[in-house]
């Protein structure tokens, strides 16, 4: 955790001393009170917090036999910036197995993309879209956790579909009008017309400004015939990352760094 996250409501609170922040302040950082940490709003402002009041104190169970600690954390937040931007990246990837995707959105965020569309594939295994991850608010956790890494307040959108046919669609009618300026990448290893390096660095040459970018990574048993088809049909390019078989969360993070690195955003 290389900054601590709060939503707006929190910043101007004490810290209960259980929340899982303040464990990694006093057991992990050992900050006292005076000590500064890395802190921002999420959504907003970047900055330091400096810690003003340290309480802490054991209190007895009601039958006197079990002791515990409780208290809270008091701290000052001063913005300093309005944090690191997401770049506009946007990922849509067939629905990989839930450990996968865990290191998926921790690694995607991290590197800051600005969305993540999770879509049911037609080779895709249909039991992980049930699963926990998918169904709660555990999906958005990992995205926090990859920004609490990055040092940055500004957290991925994320977007699940039950097919590849209504994520285009969704991204179609999300898109700019000006829909020239989008660059669009489906990786696949099938037939691919060219590598992802040799087509970015050629849709980037001379351009350093107001290019967008997609790209579809496909679900661990790839694309069918026909989702190719499809991609082809929405203005995605068929491109490869070399000729080894990579794992969805693996190819994911590979391509966004290829990208956002073709971009200049990783300058």
């Amino acid at each position: 955790m290389n900054i601590c996250l709060f939503r707006p409501e929190e910043i101007s609170k004490p810290l209960d001393i259980k929340d899982e922040r303040a464990v990694h302040l006093l057991k992990i950082l050992h900050k006292g009170e005076g000590d500064s940490f890395a802190a921002g709003i999420i959504g907003g402002k970047a900055g330091r917090a400096t810690i003003t009041r340290l309480d802490l104190h054991e209190e007895k169970s009601a039958d006197g036999r079990k002791s515990f600690k409780k208290g809270f954390i008091s701290f000052d937040f001063v913005g300093e910036s309005d944090g690191k931007p997401l770049y506009p990246l946007k990922m849509i990837v067939g629905f990989p197995r839930p450990i996968q995707l865990k290191r998926l959105l921790r690694d995607l965020a991290g590197l800051g993309v600005c969305e993540i569309h999770l879509t049911a594939t037609e080779l895709g295994e249909k039991s992980y879209l049930k699963s926990d991850l998918a169904r709660s608010d555990s999906g958005y956790g990992m995205l926090l956790e990859g920004c609490e890494q990055a040092a940055s307040t500004h957290i991925p959108k994320l977007f699940m579909h039950d097919s590849l046919a209504k994520c285009l669609d969704f991204l179609e009618t999300e898109a700019s009008s000006d829909s020239g300026k989008f660059l669009k990448a489906a990786l696949d290893n099938v037939g691919a017309s060219e590598s992802l390096v040799s087509f970015m660095d050629r849709a980037c040459a001379g351009q350093n400004t107001g290019l967008e970018a997609l790209a579809a990574i496909g679900s661990e048993r790839g694309w069918t015939e026909g989702e190719r088809k499809l991609l082809e049909e929405r203005g995605y390019s068929r491109l490869c990352m070399g000729s080894r078989v990579l794992r969805t969360e693996t190819a994911a993070t590979v391509a966004a760094s290829l990208i956002l690195g073709a971009m200049g955003f990783l300058n």
